[in-house]
């Protein structure tokens, strides 16, 4: 045991060279070292990689963060290339007419129904298609466009002066017209058998005769002649409606409403020239037992003392016819 040496173990220097020679006598020992230390060092390489693949699997981000991250980064400092925009030439601007319907909704009345006229002259045939196809005029219109053309006569008169004079005529003639032309036309509108409801004949034509009445009355003869034509119009227009009235419905229009009355206030105010036509509703009128009758027996009836007179003479209904035959 005493004969055996031991041998020190002996470790390089660090600034030796490593690279010993086979023949040296701690070569033996240094590669059994190293062998072990490379052990160890793969060893724990294993453990600590697979320490890390833990620790990357309990951290590893969500779906939508993994989707978010490009597989290839080097795509991100890849430049685009630029996008090329195109421009394209704009029309120019340029003046052009206003569509049909823009311009008409520029027009008013008057101009719109000149321009209706003038085509109407130029293609006759569109006359008729406008007639049908345009509303009936109703007594509230047509009377409302006289009231237009009276309204401008009225405003035609000079300021101070006399009304009825020569001068104040010639400053109005021509709305006088205008208005005179507009009655004579809307009136065989509301006639039959153009219109067949003797109402709105018989209101249109009580408007208008008031109309008539508000007409100057001119000093000269010759100029007045406007208002009695117009009267002598207006009376035959009555005389018509009546006489057709009568035959309808058993002349109902004409015996209740108080046309009589109106038409018998308008003679007296138009100085009896009305009086064609009152002769022609009284003569409907009596023979339906009208006013005439209710008159004659309204007499009888005011008259107290002719009644109480007759009570006590015992007369009384001496006059009356007697019935004959079973009661």
């Amino acid at each position: 045991m005493s004969g055996i040496v031991a041998t020190p173990i002996h470790f390089p220097h660090q600034h030796q060279d490593p690279r010993l020679s086979p023949s040296h006598p701690s070569w033996f020992f240094h590669r059994a070292l190293v062998n072990q230390a490379n052990a160890y060092q793969v060893s724990y390489n294993t453990i600590n990689s697979a320490g890390r693949k833990r620790k990357a699997e309990d951290e590893e981000p969500p779906v939508e963060d993994r989707m978010s991250i490009s597989p290839s980064p080097s795509l991100h400092q890849r430049p685009l290339p630029a996008q090329r925009i195109t421009k394209r030439p704009k029309p120019a601007t340029s003046g052009r007419p206003l569509p049909l319907p823009r311009l008409l909704e520029t027009l008013d009345t008057e101009s719109l129904r000149s321009i209706l006229q003038t085509i109407c002259q130029r293609h006759p045939g569109l006359g008729s298609e406008i007639e049908q196809t345009a509303p009936r005029p109703s007594v509230s219109s047509a009377l409302a466009v006289l009231k237009q053309y009276e309204s401008a006569l009225q405003a035609a008169f000079p300021f101070g002066g006399d009304p009825s004079s020569d001068y104040a005529y010639n400053r109005v003639r021509s709305t006088l017209t205008n208005l005179l032309e507009a009655l004579a036309d809307f009136t065989p509108h509301f006639l039959p058998p153009n219109e067949p409801q003797a109402s709105q004949s018989l209101s249109f034509l009580d408007s208008a005769t008031e109309l008539i009445h508000r007409l100057p009355d001119w000093s000269t003869f010759q100029h007045r002649l406007h208002k009695q034509n117009a009267y002598e119009e207006i009376s035959k227009a009555w005389t018509s409606v009546i006489q057709e009235a009568a035959k309808r419905a058993g002349g109902i229009h004409i015996q209740y409403g108080g046309w009589d009355q109106k038409l018998t206030k308008h003679n007296q105010q138009s100085g009896g020239k009305l009086q064609e036509a009152v002769d022609e509703m009284g003569k409907h009128l009596g023979w339906m037992g009208g006013q005439q009758t209710a008159q004659h027996h309204g007499s009888r009836g005011d008259d107290l003392s002719s009644v109480r007179q007759e009570l006590l003479s015992g007369t009384y209904g001496s006059n009356l016819p007697v019935r004959v035959g079973p009661w």
